[in-house]
């Protein structure tokens, strides 16, 4: 049975890209040491991709955004993706990402967390 997930075929890259940034690095840096190698890496697969981009946050139904935030990555205009070096993930984080999505008027995230001994995940679709 094959699972059709929107986007798939960009966030299997990500992760993939990402996968390789922890072989590489393994645990213990700053996010923004991921970030940067991350960056290589998406651009070595030849991923369009924006990074640190301030992202408008809109409110209800309103047209103009009420402000901004700053996305780790934006890949393709479509998927948001959210980098940590902690631990573990927790529920906030999910949250975090989840109001992101909502904000930005985007549908699927990937919440990534290089800081655990094994590289973690979380795919997030509105």
């Amino acid at each position: 049975m094959t699972i059709n997930l929107k986007y798939k075929d960009i966030t299997e890259k990500i992760i993939g890209a990402s996968f390789e940034v922890h072989k590489f690095l393994g645990n213990g840096f700053q996010e923004v040491i991921y970030q940067r190698a991350l960056t290589y890496e998406m651009h070595k697969i030849g991923l369009e991709f924006a990074r640190e981009v301030d992202q408008y946050i809109y409110y209800k139904e309103l047209e103009e955004p009420i402000g901004t935030r700053r996305a780790d990555f934006v890949v393709c205009g479509k998927v948001l993706v959210e980098l940590k070096a902690i631990i573990q993930l927790e529920d906030v984080h999910l949250a975090q990402i989840l109001n992101y999505l909502k904000a930005y008027k985007l549908e699927v995230g990937l919440l990534v967390n290089f800081g655990s001994k094994s590289l973690t995940f979380k795919r997030v679709v509105l």
